[in-house]
């Protein structure tokens, strides 16, 4: 760029004005970092003395000089957002008026700053009434720990925008107002969040870090707890707090109030609701009604029937009242999981400490508030002792006037004026201006005994003032004393209970804990489809009787594996490669019984030519706890359970398999169970699995023989005998009517739909690989056997066919045979299908999900070896 007009050129307006030239870059990069430094000093950021912004340092300072304390009539918002704009704060008043009224919220700020009169808006975000409309005053706590002493030259004053005022740069706070009512703000690069806390935990740790400089910070968060915020709600435990008070910044798990109740009314059956009381810290109300109305809407939420708001000025009551069928606690961990119910505060200490932005942990934020409040008791205590010298400084010319009253009196008296009258007095008795004008202007009555008495009382009341400033501003210990008074007393004025709850535990929420534990049955088919399905879809019926498809039949595809599980179980999956898998329960899609279900392999990244033959619903994968297994070809072996707790996505080796052999059962049991075995000719071994005859092995062990066939005839089955049963029937052995009729049996099905129950005691123990007994005998020679399975009184089964066709009946009513009896007809089957397996449904969870859903069932894995363990092979 070159000047428009040359050095000797002349013109029209032409002076001394000269185009500058500059590098646009640089004039941009130093424009706006001015710009941002103005954004971060002067409006975002607040002073970490103070805990405020110059806008709300400005309202606060613009109320006090028109007095509107706490005990003065209010007076109209738009008269004090006049006077802060016409004074302290040139921008718009839209920006002032909104400070104002958040420092005048109870549901904003722990405790608020203006006390307000009107509609300053709601929770709901209601917005405030017009300025002209409300009205407002300073609350004593802020005129108590905000503005004292602000006239005792505690804190700087500057020149306002124009200079026609002066300002206060500070408040001389006495609370750290920065961590009382936190801040938010956002500047040029940079933003702060902090959270509110409570007045008497910060006062307790402000006391102990005076009373000992070198306390741990797990000594100051013991007595600092967390934030407390002014809308109440819970904290999910305490390693976010933690982190933001150790290092600035954290996450903090914010979780609102609800509790589930009965909800009785009139003409009409009782229903659960869940009940919501308190929400986290500027969560809208409206607004999560209105998402949870969404969710209704959409099918995302499922179980609630009505919702909406009893709210009242008696305090918060949001009512959702859930269908029947719902399960409460899994309704609201949904609420939790979907919905602002349950928020994250990202909290960022950011605040100005001599003007610069820095990252406060906790420690530094009350070390920074001590220096301060150190230096303003100094600057009012020298304030004070400068007031008082000079007040003394008077009565010490007063007293001398006293002490010679006649000749000073006469002096007066000859005087042509009084500035001879005031010089004089300076040379013949050496006094000072001061002391000579207050001399002059004492009124005739001073001269009274009782006025001379009260003039030298006061002078040693001054005295003794004097010394005792001095001493302070000689001692930081005195200094510190004055802090902790100040503060008790103020604790002792405002005493604030904690309004939110902080709990010992994470806060976040998995899967599981949004999934209520029903009963269900997992069907996988001949094609590789895998669905769950409640066991509730079944009634009970009579033995004998047709039942309902569980699945819908296209072509061959036929029911492979079908089990029972609860839903919080975890299913573990064995191909017939000896490769095992893991997958939740919850996870397969549940579906109807028509439909067809999910491929597995979009479940798991199962290769295809590998195939599932056993499904295991495991609760907990415990070390006291064995896998049986048994492949094809009849190898058997017994691993730890928790060989497989970790099973990685892409599957791990269960067992080493001979070439054509293949894994077909997998069983769970404890050491001491017994194993029973079943041909499909209809023979079956019973052995005990101890150390003897099957010792534990690794997971890639092979396994040792468990049957002797005869030519023609395989394997079809395999059930485990609990120990306590097996000890039932060790001990009433000798009686075998008693334990025919107390059970346990082995439940003996033909693919034809016959079945029988019959006593374990008619299956005595022998060794391993024998060639067993014989469990039933068939009416025709295509018959063949396809399942046994221990069950005890009580049970349920479901007996299912390659069509999928189910059955749900009850065990007791199937009749007791002995070994040698063709049995009953448990289903009536259709032309070419067949009985497939015979399946016992799982007892009702101990911990039902309505109560706690974040458990897993408490059903032990024996207990599971004894009623789940019933994955078979087609």
């Amino acid at each position: 760029m070159t000047d428009s007009v040359g050095p000797g050129g002349g013109g029209p307006g032409d002076s001394d004005d000269r185009i500058i030239q500059t590098d646009l870059r640089n004039e941009m990069s130093r424009s706006y970092l001015e710009y941002a430094m103005s954004v971060i000093v002067g409006r975002a950021l607040p002073d970490a003395r103070d805990g405020l912004k110059p806008v709300h340092r400005r309202i606060l300072y613009a109320m006090y000089e028109l007095g509107l304390t706490s005990d003065r009539p209010y007076r109209k918002c738009a008269r004090v957002v006049g006077e802060v704009l016409g004074k302290y704060h040139p921008h718009g008043d839209t920006a002032v008026y909104d400070a104002l009224v958040r420092m005048a919220q109870d549901f904003s700020m722990s405790m608020p700053l203006i006390d307000g009169h009107g509609n300053f808006g709601s929770v709901d975000n209601d917005p405030p009434a017009a300025m002209r409309y409300t009205e407002s005053r300073l609350r004593a706590l802020t005129t108590d720990s905000l503005l004292e002493d602000i006239e005792a030259e505690t804190v700087d004053f500057a020149d306002n925008f124009d200079g026609s005022q002066q300002e206060p740069t500070v408040l001389p706070a006495r609370i750290p107002q920065l961590l009382l009512n936190g801040s938010a703000g956002i500047a040029v690069g940079m933003a702060t969040n902090i959270p509110p806390h409570n007045l008497n935990e910060l006062i307790d740790g402000l006391q102990a870090l005076i009373a000992n400089p070198e306390i741990t910070d797990q000594e100051l968060i013991q007595l600092i707890p967390g934030p407390d915020f002014p809308t109440g709600g819970q904290i999910l435990g305490r390693e976010g707090i933690r982190e933001t008070y150790l290092g600035g910044r954290g996450s903090v798990t914010m979780r609102g109030v609800a509790n589930i109740e009965t909800i009785e009314a009139p003409g009409r059956p009782d229903r659960d609701a869940v009940i919501i009381t308190e929400l986290p810290y500027q969560t809208n109300k409206a607004a999560l009604i209105e998402r949870i109305a969404e969710l209704v809407n959409d099918k995302k939420l499922e179980g609630i029937s009505d919702i909406r708001d009893e709210s009242d000025r008696d305090g918060m009551r949001i009512v959702v009242e859930l269908r029947r069928d719902a399960y409460p606690q899994v309704v609201l961990n949904n609420l939790f999981k979907l919905t602002p119910l349950q928020s994250n505060f990202s909290a960022y200490m950011l605040a100005l400490v001599n003007g610069e932005p820095i990252l406060l942990t906790l420690r530094k934020m009350l070390e920074v508030f001590l220096d301060f409040r150190v230096e303003t008791i100094e600057r009012r205590t020298r304030y004070l002792l400068r007031k008082a010298e000079e007040r003394d400084h008077i009565l010490l010319g007063l007293l001398l006037a006293l002490d010679q009253l006649d000749p000073i009196i006469a002096l007066i008296r000859a005087a042509p004026d009084t500035a001879t009258a005031r010089q004089q007095l300076q040379d013949r008795h050496g006094l000072s201006d001061i002391q000579a004008d207050a001399i002059l202007q004492m009124q005739l009555r001073r001269l009274t005994a009782l006025e001379a008495d009260k003039i030298r009382l006061e002078h040693e009341d001054l005295v003794t003032k004097i010394a005792d400033y001095k001493d302070i501003l000689g001692r930081r210990e005195r200094v510190f004393g004055i802090i902790q008074s100040e503060l008790g007393q103020l604790q002792e004025r405002y005493p604030t209970p904690r309004r939110t709850e902080i709990l010992d535990l994470g806060g976040g929420l998995s899967d599981i804990d949004l999934i209520a534990n029903e009963r269900s049955v997992v069907l996988l088919t001949e094609t590789g489809y895998l669905k769950r399905m409640p066991v509730s879809e079944f009634e009970a019926t009579s033995r004998g009787t047709r039942g309902k498809a569980g699945t819908r039949s296209q072509g061959e595809d036929a029911v492979k594996l079908f089990i029972s599980c609860n839903d919080h179980d975890t299913l573990v999956l064995f191909s017939d490669r000896g490769v095992s898998y893991a997958l939740p329960a919850y996870r397969v899609p549940q579906c109807s019984r028509a439909a067809k279900g999910t491929p597995v392999v979009q479940l798991l990244p199962i290769p295809r030519e590998e195939a599932i033959t056993t499904l295991i619903p495991v609760s907990e994968f415990s070390d006291d706890t064995d896998l049986v297994m048994l492949t094809r070809g009849g190898f058997i072996k017994r691993t730890r359970l928790s060989a497989f707790s970790n099973i990685r996505s892409n599957g791990l080796i269960a067992i080493n398999l001979e070439e054509g052999d293949a894994l077909t059962w997998v069983r769970l049991a404890v050491p001491g169970d017994s194993v029973l075995i079943g041909s499909k000719a209809g023979m079956t071994i019973h052995f005990r699995l101890s150390d003897e005859e099957l010792r534990p092995l690794g997971r890639t062990a092979r396994g040792v023989r468990s049957m002797n066939l005869r030519e023609g005839d395989a394997l079809v089955s395999m059930d485990v005998l609990p120990v306590e049963l097996a000890d039932q029937v060790a001990a009433s052995a000798d009686d075998e009517e008693d334990a025919a009729s107390e059970g346990p049996w082995v439940l003996v099905a033909s693919a034809s739909g016959l079945g029988k129950r019959v006593p374990v005691t008619q299956f005595r123990l022998q060794k391993r690989a024998g060639m067993g007994l014989r469990a039933m005998k068939f009416r025709t020679d295509s018959d063949e056997l396809v399942g046994l399975s221990v069950l005890g009184a009580g049970e349920e089964l479901l007996l299912v066919s390659e069509k999928g066709v189910i059955v749900r009946t009850s065990a007791d009513a199937i009749p007791q045979q002995s070994r040698a009896a063709t049995g009953v007809r448990l289903q009536k089957l259709d032309k070419g299908d067949r009985l497939l397996k015979v399946v016992l449904v799982p007892p009702e969870a101990e911990d039902d999900s309505a109560d706690d859903t974040s458990n897993d069932s408490e059903s032990s894995d024996t207990e599971a070896a004894n009623t789940e363990n019933n994955a078979q092979d087609s």
